[in-house]
């Protein structure tokens, strides 16, 4: 099974930018261990970053028939791209939203999610979701019984 993690902008600075808010891990932190339970669970993760919106849904529009699932953090693009949304539902392929903070704890503009609709999960407030990964069923597109991922919590 092959899953691409998709992250937005301002990602990149995760570890500087507002640590209370955002955690003190970065990036390349999170998806380090990502990948280490991806690989015991036998899964293959594909990691791409843009603080391009135009970017972002490229890269998610040419996912189809070459990953199994997507992990988005659109990070401000949540509340405001309806093309990112727009290329989530096209791709067919099911997907998790994730953010690090929790968004309706925040302002009022950061409640909203263009792409809640368009997926098969959520999960906020995940500052260090990398390491905390807890056994879900990830719906298997190829119609056989769903492979076994682990949710960000």
């Amino acid at each position: 099974m092959k899953i691409r993690v998709v992250n937005g902008p301002n990602l990149s600075l995760l570890g500087k930018r507002e640590p209370g808010i955002y955690g003190r891990d970065t990036l390349a932190d999170i998806l380090l261990a990502a990948r280490k339970r991806a690989e015991v669970l036998g899964v293959t993760l594909e990691e791409y970053q843009s603080d391009i919106e135009g970017e972002l849904v490229s890269y998610i529009g040419k996912s189809r028939g070459e990953a199994d699932g997507l992990i988005i953090n659109a990070g401000a693009y949540t509340h405001t791209s309806i093309a990112i949304r727009d290329a989530i539902a096209a791709s067919g392929l099911p997907c998790v939203e994730v953010h690090l903070s929790n968004t309706h704890a925040r302002e009022a503009f950061r409640q909203n999610s263009f792409m809640a609709a368009v997926c098969v999960g959520r999960s906020w407030d995940l500052a260090g979701w990398g390491t905390n990964w807890r056994s879900r069923r990830w719906p298997d597109t190829s119609g056989n019984e769903p492979a076994r991922l682990s949710k960000f919590i």
